[in-house]
């Protein structure tokens, strides 16, 4: 049952499917840029870090994604979840745009490099954590699927704890030469 019930409609199995399957499709496509970038920025003097907690996130995502394809199908979607999740596909959108060939699915620093202060960068130092964070809860809740969007938000969040740390502490060196540098205004 949906948190606001009033807010559901019956889901016919090719929306749920397509829903899914838009979901799936973007992040296989993900993973291809995302590989490519890495390649690249690698064969740019790119060092990965941290790479021992990458397994973690790609089987609690593998983990998720499969867990909704079980159990969404037949569940009523709630369009309020649904119109929130379109919103923050603008935001994924706008990041991956703004990083460009910098971003990848990895922890890769490339010396001489600065930080990219541009976008959704000027508000929040990571806005595509946040863009999982709010996926990983809506999307369950789009199939009416609450203690899943809390049993796996949980786990995310113990998940990009360890990320988000790695990439504070590989971040940190081009932080302070970032912060030490005058601005040119």
């Amino acid at each position: 049952m949906s948190i606001l019930p009033f807010a559901t409609v019956p889901a016919p199995v090719w929306l749920t499917a397509v829903i899914l399957g838009y979901v799936i499709l973007q992040r296989l496509a993900e993973l291809w840029i995302a590989q490519g970038n890495t390649s690249d920025l690698l064969a740019s003097g790119g060092r990965e870090v941290a790479a021992e907690h990458y397994v973690l996130l790609v089987v609690m995502h593998a983990a998720w994604l499969t867990g909704l394809v079980v159990f969404a199908f037949g569940q009523p979607v709630t369009m309020w979840a649904l119109a929130l999740f379109g919103v923050v596909q603008l935001l994924r959108i706008w990041t991956l745009a703004t990083l460009g060939r910098r971003w990848t699915t990895r922890i890769i620093v490339v010396p001489g490099e600065t930080l990219v202060a541009s976008g959704p960068f000027r508000y929040v130092s990571h806005p595509n954590y946040l863009v999982v964070i709010a996926e990983i809860l809506l999307l369950p809740l789009v199939f009416g699927l609450p203690l899943y969007a809390a049993v796996f938000s949980a786990l995310n969040a113990a998940v990009l704890t360890i990320r988000i740390s790695a990439e504070e502490r590989a971040l940190a060196p081009v932080r302070q030469v970032w912060s030490t540098t005058p601005d040119p205004q």
